[in-house]
């Protein structure tokens, strides 16, 4: 099976949080389990919206809604681990784009994983994607777009 390669250009990060790797995100191989780090990654992504203002659900029925996740792991992390997320987005299209993600352990320098989530836009009460808001668009101004 080919690997999955995930890079992304500096300047599309635009947001960092701390988050610290619990003993409860530990598995059965004694480093951060996978299902712990999609939980951390979307965390990452709610901290990112509300620090932009962006709502993952609004009162006229429209949303937020992840579409696909890809994560590349680049070394392990261990209970107590200070991990900080980077966050961006890039690659919009007319209705939604991709979260960008790059987690590091700051202590070491340790590149510990990538990831994408890719999203768009929905209408919960009609059952459709929709497009992006205006709003959504302007507050990421040099962000690419794709077809």
């Amino acid at each position: 099976m080919a690997r999955l390669t995930l890079s992304f250009p500096d300047e599309q990060f635009c947001f960092s949080t701390p988050m610290t790797v619990r003993v409860t995100d530990i598995n059965g191989a004694r480093h951060l389990g996978n299902d712990s780090m999609i939980s951390m990654i979307s965390e990452a992504r709610a901290r990112f919206l509300f620090e932009f203002g962006v709502r993952e659900s609004e009162g006229d029925g429209t949303g937020i809604i992840v579409t696909d996740l890809a994560t590349t792991y680049r070394a392990e992390a261990h209970a107590r681990d200070q991990l900080l997320f980077e966050v961006g987005v890039m690659d919009f299209n007319k209705y939604g784009g991709d979260v960008i993600f790059r987690i590091t352990r700051p202590a070491d320098a340790t590149l510990v994983a990538m990831a994408k989530q890719g999203f768009v836009f929905y209408h919960y009460g009609h059952g459709q994607v929709v497009p992006m808001p205006d709003d959504f668009r302007a507050k990421f101004s040099r962000v690419n777009w794709v077809d």
